[in-house]
């Protein structure tokens, strides 16, 4: 299987950060997400894993050059062997919503599959430190979503929400390295179990 890594945003994207938190610190979405996908891209490189970021500038790389990017490798190496992750941190109206989700593209396909494997591994990092969102009404935790990146791309597609940007605690745990840690090891624990049930689906 071959991993596709997507960072979303850029340092010219408007908004998405956190408010400034009275020690000075903000959380900036493109750079956080850039963060954790190099960790990600590095411990899955050391287990052997064919991985590459899709997104490797700094500034905001339009959904429809990223979708083609993805395709482009799908088309080479098969969608069916291919995973796109794609990694956000999510935003709410009032600062007090919290939690963590997945989403996938619209209708029942292998990528609910993957994105409850992603669910299960992020329950067990996060379960008494954050709430879990799902959407449960189809039989698994993900959210339907009409997202590009997610809609657009031909492989199997799963975006991550990884806790509010602009929840206190939320982002204190983001901008940890004990939580920069936990967010990286549920994706490359459960893309390896991805990998290993891989051979299942095709």
């Amino acid at each position: 299987m071959r991993v596709l890594i997507d960072n979303g945003h850029g340092i010219n994207t408007p908004g998405k950060r956190s408010p400034d938190w009275e020690d000075g610190s903000h959380l900036s979405e493109w750079k956080w997400t850039r963060e954790i996908a190099s960790r990600i891209e590095a411990a899955l490189r050391k287990l052997g894993v064919n991985v590459q970021r899709i997104v490797p500038e700094s500034f905001d790389v339009p959904l429809w050059e990223r979708c083609r990017r993805v395709n482009c490798i799908a088309a080479v190496s098969g969608a069916e062997n291919c995973l796109l992750v794609s990694i956000h941190v999510n935003a709410s109206t009032n600062g007090r919503a919290s939690g963590w989700e997945t989403h996938t593209c619209k209708g029942q396909t292998v990528s609910d599959f993957y994105a409850t494997l992603l669910w299960k591994e992020a329950e067990k990092q996060l379960t008494g430190l954050f709430r879990m969102r799902g959407d449960h009404a189809d039989g698994d935790p993900d959210w339907d979503s009409n997202f590009a990146i997610l809609r657009d791309t031909v492989c199997p597609a799963v975006l991550t929400e990884n806790l509010f940007m602009d929840n206190r605690k939320d982002c204190r745990f983001l901008l940890s390295e004990k939580g920069m840690q936990s967010i990286t090891d549920i994706h490359v624990k459960a893309i390896r179990k991805i990998i290993a049930l891989q051979k299942h689906f095709l």
